[in-house]
């Protein structure tokens, strides 16, 4: 697992990259927790989402964002971060010219980024949002959601109350041409304590069968 270091917005950012198994293979970016409250690339989610891309042959990508580990910058409230995801996916793309396909995949603030950051690329064709923290932050630019992903959380989690998270799925399975899959992990807090392998095997799940549809020209 090489470690990289790219050009973000407002520095280096440090970042840990998995080439693809194919020169076609699809490429995925996985986003990390809140930078103030401990979230950096090594979160263990983070990590294990990175190698459920890997081991599915993706050229895969996490890193830090601005101010966190040995990247340059300072937290931004978001919208710094979301040019270093940016940036980040570009880096990957540069890499990967012939990639096929496109995931974005974050962990509660990593999630909010990566939702910003898949109204953006049209190219993205699925996503993963754990634990999207809809009570936190604004989700309204969400109109329309431009492609299917899962959103997966847990029932005991304080931070993203169940509440809120099912806010945002009623709202996006209103529109039309994505299907938004949800999924509830029982006894499941925010950081998905002793739930982590049941999170990442589902997620696995999701990704297998979603790719499967879209080989078989299932669309978005």
């Amino acid at each position: 697992m090489p470690e990289v270091i790219f050009n973000g917005p407002e520095g280096r950012l440090e970042g840990r990259y998995q080439p693809g198994k194919e020169p076609n293979a699809p490429i995925a970016i996985v986003l990390h927790p809140h930078p103030q409250f401990g979230g950096t690339m090594n979160n263990q989610i983070v990590y294990n989402l990175f190698y459920m891309f890997a081991e599915r042959g993706f050229a895969v990508l996490r890193f830090n964002s601005r101010g966190v580990g040995r990247s340059q910058g300072m937290f931004d409230h978001g919208i710094g971060e979301l040019s270093d995801a940016a940036a980040a996916l570009d880096w990957l793309q540069i890499i990967n010219r012939e990639s096929r396909g496109c995931w974005i995949a974050g962990f509660s603030f990593g999630a909010w980024i990566g939702m910003q950051l898949l109204m953006r690329r049209p190219e993205v064709e699925g996503f993963i949002s754990v634990a999207p923290p809809e009570n936190l932050y604004d989700f309204s630019f969400l109109a329309p959601c431009p492609s299917s992903g899962l959103i997966i959380h847990g029932d005991k989690d304080r931070v993203a109350p169940p509440t809120s998270v099912q806010k945002l799925v009623d709202k996006l399975k209103t529109q039309k041409g994505i299907t938004i899959e949800q999924q509830i992990v029982d006894g499941a807090n925010h950081f998905f304590e002793g739930k982590i392998d049941e999170l990442t095997t589902r997620c696995a799940d999701y990704l297998d069968r979603r790719r499967q549809e879209i080989a078989a020209g299932g669309g978005r």
